[in-house]
């Protein structure tokens, strides 16, 4: 399956005139024009609608010809798909969420209460480099601005702040970001290839289940050259120059006023988002 790689490449401003290979340095661009393109936004579970389909053909029609933005499956899936045809060699990695859960690592007992299989990364092999590289598009606001090296131990910095990767066990590494001085785990994921239809499950999980963070709030994200613009239901944070503004809006309107213009999502065919914004405003 091949996506609309020209349509792509359009829809992030990737310049015309720059030629694609599949290189570092072109991997290093891609993945900042998409973050500062393509919003993090979990509309769908919100409105009802399940994110069933994880093909290249609806990741592109929905992420680049209606102009939304995604979630990780969406927002990764799209990105490997393209990478691939550039001729980039893409493994889909699955991890756990324990950024914001109070969890430092997963706990060792088995029968201990840990997070779901609920979130995607890719894993992509770089013609004539040693090293695979971790690329994540759609970890929402805190998500890389850019790729680094899939490589335990070292301080690696990004567009914005240093992250690194650590031993989280036999196959698993562990991403931490260094915000505000502090090292915070972010995800654990296992270094072993996932099937899409192993995807596909977790992918509906967190869009149909009624407890999910996504089904029950509202989440929508982007990475500028300058800033990290986190929405979460009436609450905007603008992370920049080290200090963060938090602005509370006062009704749905204003989010769909956000939502269209600071985040450049089309409305469009949707229904009454209004009123499903309104619903989960203070989730």
């Amino acid at each position: 399956m091949n996506p609309d790689t020209a349509g792509y490449l359009a829809r992030i401003g990737y310049p015309e005139s720059a030629q694609v290979k599949p290189t570092l340095d072109t991997l290093h661009a891609l993945h900042a024009a998409h973050n500062r393109s393509i919003p993090f936004e979990n509309l769908d579970p919100v409105l009802g609608t399940p994110v069933a389909d994880l093909g290249a053909p609806a990741l592109t029609d929905k992420l680049v010809g209606r102009r939304r933005g995604g979630y990780c499956y969406e927002q990764n899936g799209l990105f490997g798909y393209v990478l691939e045809d550039l001729g980039y060699r893409v493994d889909r990695l699955a991890g756990r969420v324990i950024w914001m859960s109070g969890l430092d690592a997963l706990p060792p007992e088995w029968d201990a209460p840990i997070p779901a299989l609920t979130h995607n990364v890719l894993a992509v092999t770089v013609p004539g480099e040693r090293d695979r590289f971790l690329a994540d598009v759609g970890f929402g606001g805190q998500t890389l601005s850019s790729p680094i090296r899939l490589q335990a131990g070292p301080v690696q910095q990004t567009r914005h702040e240093p992250y690194r990767l650590v031993d989280a066990g036999p196959g698993a590494l562990r991403l931490e970001a260094k915000i505000r001085g502090a090292w915070q785990p972010l995800y654990v994921f296992g270094t072993a290839p996932q099937r899409c239809t192993d995807l596909e499950v977790g992918s509906w999980y967190v869009s149909t289940h009624p407890e999910s963070i996504f089904v029950v709030g509202l989440s929508v994200a982007l990475v500028t050259d300058e800033a990290r613009w986190n929405l979460r239901g009436r609450d905007l944070a603008v992370h920049a120059d080290g200090g963060t503004e938090r602005i509370r809006l006062a009704s749905a309107a204003e989010v769909l006023d956000q939502l269209t213009g600071r985040f450049g999502i089309d409305l469009t065919g949707l229904g009454d988002v209004e009123a499903a914004v309104s619903r989960v405003l203070d989730a």
